[in-house]
């Protein structure tokens, strides 16, 4: 197939494009920043220079590439800008649905969040709402998320990507990551918050696996959802950082999510099914 991937130079899109040119299909990579043309190219994916906040350039690039799929990996994460992630969410994802849509694509694959439900006590699958109500500044980020998932869904085929928080190599979490830096300081509290994880390159083999999934969303983390009472002092160890200390207390909306629809329903197996043997062996 001709595939569009935007975010090409992101935490998935940089470990996607590789195995999807090695199966025989056409790409072409979308990078808002010029010098990162060759890096996309050193990946064996054609580069296309394009802001996804400008309209313009985003519909010129997409009926250049006359893609059958664009998958949607785009974020503004670097500088923890959970505002300009937001816009990305809201403006990027609506261009790139209107101009898909006017190109004559059918489907697209989409990069959301699994920490996006409304608030329980147990692992929320898919078919639990998103937390509209959240207050802020949680509303922003759900808002967002909204949107982003709310646009796809306007393509005939699309399969909306529900990650875990992402560790390993280019993400926050890993061994030289923002996160890594702030355990060192002791700036990371354990709470009792539970979070869903999942690697990055499990996350780019469900986007490469998504080309052939039904169209709706489908969690992609791991099979452990955890407390950070759990998670953070292994993080820490793993990293050479101090012991995080305890703060009691989570947000009612940190309750992990569960991988059942796309284990037993579409036969995802995730390299590192936890996140106690991924960090031991995943973050460098």
């Amino acid at each position: 197939m001709n595939i569009f991937v935007a975010g090409a130079t992101g935490a998935v899109g940089r470990i996607l494009l590789p195995p999807l040119v090695q199966a025989g299909h056409e790409v072409v990579g979308m990078t808002g920043n010029g010098a990162n043309r060759t890096k996309i190219e050193a990946l064996g994916a054609a580069a296309v220079v394009a802001d996804a906040l400008d309209a313009d350039a985003v519909s010129a690039a997409i009926q250049e590439a006359r893609p059958d799929v664009v998958i949607h990996q785009l974020t503004a994460l670097s500088a923890r800008n959970f505002e300009d992630n937001s816009r990305i969410r809201i403006e990027g994802t609506r261009n790139l649905v209107d101009a898909s849509l006017r190109a004559g694509v059918r489907r697209m694959i989409a990069q959301s969040i699994s920490w996006a439900y409304e608030p329980g006590e147990e692992p929320a699958g898919e078919e639990v709402p998103l937390d509209l109500m959240a207050p802020s500044p949680r509303k922003r980020t759900i808002e967002g998320v909204h949107a982003l998932e709310t646009a796809v869904a306007e393509m005939p085929e699309h399969v909306i990507l529900r990650y875990g928080l992402f560790y390993g190599p280019g993400t926050w979490y890993h061994a030289q990551g923002m996160m890594a830096e702030m355990a060192h300081r002791k700036e990371l509290p354990a709470t009792d918050g539970v979070a869903s994880w999942i690697h990055v390159e499990d996350a780019a083999r469900a986007a490469l696996l998504a080309l052939s999934w039904p169209s709706g969303p489908v969690n992609i983390v791991d099979d452990e959802p955890a407390p950070g009472t759990e998670w953070l002092p292994a993080f820490a160890s793993v990293i050479g950082a101090p012991e995080p200390e305890h703060q009691p207390g989570r947000d009612p909306f940190e309750r992990g999510a569960s991988n059942a629809k796309a284990r037993k329903q579409y036969g995802w197996e995730p390299v590192y099914p936890s996140w106690r043997e991924g960090f031991k062996s995943g973050l460098k």
